[in-house]
């Protein structure tokens, strides 16, 4: 029986190459690797050629699904490789690593939803570990060779071996020589290496003759050199495990990158990739690539300046005594050769090619929740691919396909999905456009997941959703309306709650909680009425008008007496300052007539001190307008008010007229037509003689005569 033990760097195409040449050669009979034993039955759809890296599983607490955490696989991961190795040649395969569901179920864990990392933690060693000594322990080794990066120097020594033959040992000794300077691990290294001895215990007791182990190169050493069963047994014992569920979902190259935050990340994914796939002479793609991508992006790249690169990245390795050309040195050679020395061309090369934006993909019977099989089945219908890269649609919304994408887009939001994001002020015009900004995340496998428990189609999750969604909206505007002072905004959202309040029942909306906010406002907007108005300008005016008009219809359409009295009392006592612009007093004047909280008597004699001779002529203009503003009927229903009006028409002095001119024909175009005509047809016949006005016709001596009859039958009208 035999135990190889290859420490890898995760991420690392050479550590890769390295390994699946060993594995080659040592033909094993099991394979195991540092990872999830949670996610042991999704070995198999390693071997199916739809699951394509870089994919990751994610593994979740069923019961708290935010708890999670993601283990990523390139391509060009050693990990991934080993997986793929197993399923070839037909030997079973496992992973050995800490469950997770022991992880997440120790109350004092770090919630590794947060992190978005595998357990596997540093390049080749564990952030976790390098808090023992000052210093990234790889320094040390690097500093001892001569080389201040140590990053470059790990690349050189192991990813850029030609041969494979020794890395793995001199890999083992140098980490067993750290370790042994090293503080002993933490609580959980020692856990997480107690179960992977006992992992490869367990296959020693099936009778394994010949055991391949993959693994973390900090790891490499604390396998090879077996304490007792007795002791790790001892390391494991108490732990409390919750339950967990596991998938394969897509990942990107540019969640892989050690920029994204990802602890195993690698600083040039892309390139990596380009390493694993093009092995053989891997540069003149390369070039082909990076013009490509000048050229599709406008800017100017010749074939001639790709070979000019490539023969200078050869030089710049040739000159820096190194094998082959590194990241380092075609960088440079792009730069100098096709980007005319800018850096902007180079930042544009570095996201689309070095760190790249491949997202991987699932094959159709990979394990998913019903909703996310109906997000997938909803993404094909409507011809709306998931992609990493930032894209901007217009959607016109009188297509019905493209209705539905925006159907989708504003339901996955309310789910917490945000694949799109709207942009306002787009500039299309009408309402029948909407502009999204779309980009698909990896992690929103693990929201689709969280939002499965209110659905299982996103029609169904986003109407469950909507209530709680609808609940926490209201709580948030209770507490806006609390603390606003705007009298404008508080007006403005009153309607819109009005809207919502009358027809709650059919949303299911809380009714009882929005009555509150609404009640809040009503009362904050009828106590801030008369202070709020006090002096404004003309546009500011025209704005409180118009929002008195859709509080009045909000308040008409909710029906509650109460908020009514409340509102007309406010309105009230507006209608008698004098001191206010003319457009809102005659706003809140017209509405209290047309409820009967204003006599005609009364209304009149207002309108007539509105236009007196010594009122300023554009507001007793301003008072008219926003007192007829949307009807005129009251002029023709009503002698009194048409003679005052009539009488201030005459009177206005011809340089007034001028300037009320354009203000009164505003006024008047805002009447039906009908109404126009009728009054037209007053204004033509003349002016029209009251009861008042007859009273040199009234013959006192015959009245006089028939006065006691009146007494009688009316009563005494005095007394």
């Amino acid at each position: 029986m035999t135990v190889h033990v290859f420490g890898i760097r995760h991420h690392g195409p050479g550590s890769a190459r390295s390994m699946l040449a060993s594995l080659r050669k040592l033909q094993p009979d099991a394979v195991l690797i540092e990872g999830p034993p949670d996610a042991d039955h999704l070995i198999g759809m390693a071997a199916d050629a739809g699951l394509k890296p870089p994919v990751a599983i994610l593994i979740f607490d069923v019961e708290h699904p935010r708890k999670a955490v993601y283990y990523p696989f390139a391509a060009f991961s050693p990990e991934w490789q080993a997986l793929r190795y197993a399923a070839e040649a037909g030997v079973p395969a496992r992973f050995i690593d800490l469950p997770m569901a022991l992880r997440l179920g120790q109350e004092d864990e770090k919630d590794d939803g947060e992190t978005e990392k595998a357990e596997s933690e540093g390049g080749a060693i564990p952030a976790a570990a390098r808090d023992g000594l000052p210093g990234d322990p790889v320094r040390w080794l690097a500093e001892a060779a001569g080389d201040p990066d140590p990053e470059r120097w790990w690349e050189r020594m192991v990813e850029q071996r030609g041969s494979s033959e020794g890395v793995f040992e001199g890999i083992a000794e140098a980490m067993g020589a750290l370790r042994e300077a090293w503080k002993p691990p933490g609580d959980w290294e020692a856990r997480r290496e107690a179960h992977m001895r006992q992992a490869i215990r367990v296959a020693v007791r099936e009778g394994r003759q010949n055991v391949a182990v993959v693994c973390g190169a900090w790891h490499a050493p604390a396998l090879q050199k077996m304490p007792s069963a007795s002791t790790d047994a001892a390391i494991l014992r108490g732990l409390k495990a919750v339950k967990v569920e596991a998938t394969w979902i897509p990942w990107t190259h540019g969640r892989l990158a050690l920029e994204s935050g990802y602890g195993a990340g690698v600083e040039s994914p892309g390139w990596y990739n380009h390493l694993w796939t093009h092995a053989e002479d891997p540069l003149p793609v390369w070039m082909t690539r990076v013009v490509r991508l000048m050229r599709d992006q406008d800017l100017d790249a010749s074939p001639a300046q790709a070979i000019e690169a490539m023969r200078l990245a050869e030089t710049l390795s040739a000159m820096r005594g190194r094998a082959s050309p590194t990241l380092e040195d075609v960088t440079e050679a792009v730069q100098a050769s096709i980007c005319f020395g800018s850096d902007i061309p180079v930042q544009l090369i570095r996201e689309r090619l070095i760190i790249g934006d491949e997202l991987g993909e699932l094959p159709p019977g990979a394990p998913a929740v019903p909703l996310q099989r109906d997000l997938e089945h909803q993404q094909r219908s409507l011809r709306l691919k998931a992609e990493p890269l930032e894209r901007v649609v217009d959607l016109d919304l009188r297509n019905p396909g493209r209705l539905a994408v925006s159907h989708l887009l504003h339901r996955l939001l309310l789910l917490n999905i945000p694949w799109g994001v709207l942009q306002r002020g787009s500039g299309a015009k009408g309402t029948f456009h909407e502009i999204w900004k779309l980009q698909w995340r990896p992690e929103f496998a693990l929201a689709v997941i969280e939002a499965g428990v209110w659905g299982n189609t996103v029609v169904e999750a986003a109407t469950a959703r909507l209530a709680e969604a609808a609940e926490a909206v209201i709580e948030r505007l209770r507490e806006r309306a609390a603390l606003t002072t705007d009298l404008a905004q508080m007006m403005g959202a009153l309607a819109p709650l009005a809207s919502t309040l009358r027809y709650g029942s059919v949303r299911k909306t809380d009714a009882d909680l929005l009555t509150s906010v609404i009640a809040g406002l009503v009362n904050r907007v009828a106590d801030g009425l008369v202070a709020g108005t006090r002096d404004v300008d003309d546009d500011t005016a025209r704005d409180i008008a118009g929002l008195i008009l859709d509080v009045n219809r909000a308040l008409a359409v909710i029906g509650n007496e109460g908020w009514l009295e409340q509102w007309r009392a406010a309105l009230e006592s507006l209608g008698v300052r004098a001191n206010r612009h003319g457009l809102v007093v005659g706003r809140a004047c017209r509405l209290l007539l047309d409820a009967s909280r204003l006599a005609v008597a009364e209304c009149s004699r207002r309108l007539g001190l509105a236009l007196s001779r010594g009122a300023d002529p554009t507001q007793a203009g301003a008072w008219v307008e926003g007192f007829l503003e949307g009807s005129g009927l009251v002029l023709l229903t009503n002698d009194e008010l048409w003679q005052v009006l009539d009488g201030w028409l005459a009177s206005i002095r011809a340089e007034d007229f001028m300037v009320l001119l354009p203000l009164l024909r505003r006024t008047f175009a805002t009447f039906p037509a009908g109404e126009r005509r009728q009054i037209g047809e007053r204004a033509a016949r003349g002016a029209v003689r009251t009861a008042a006005d007859d009273g040199e016709d009234i013959d006192l001596e015959r009245a006089a005569m028939v006065e006691p009859v009146l007494r009688a039958l009316l009563g005494d009208i005095d007394g």
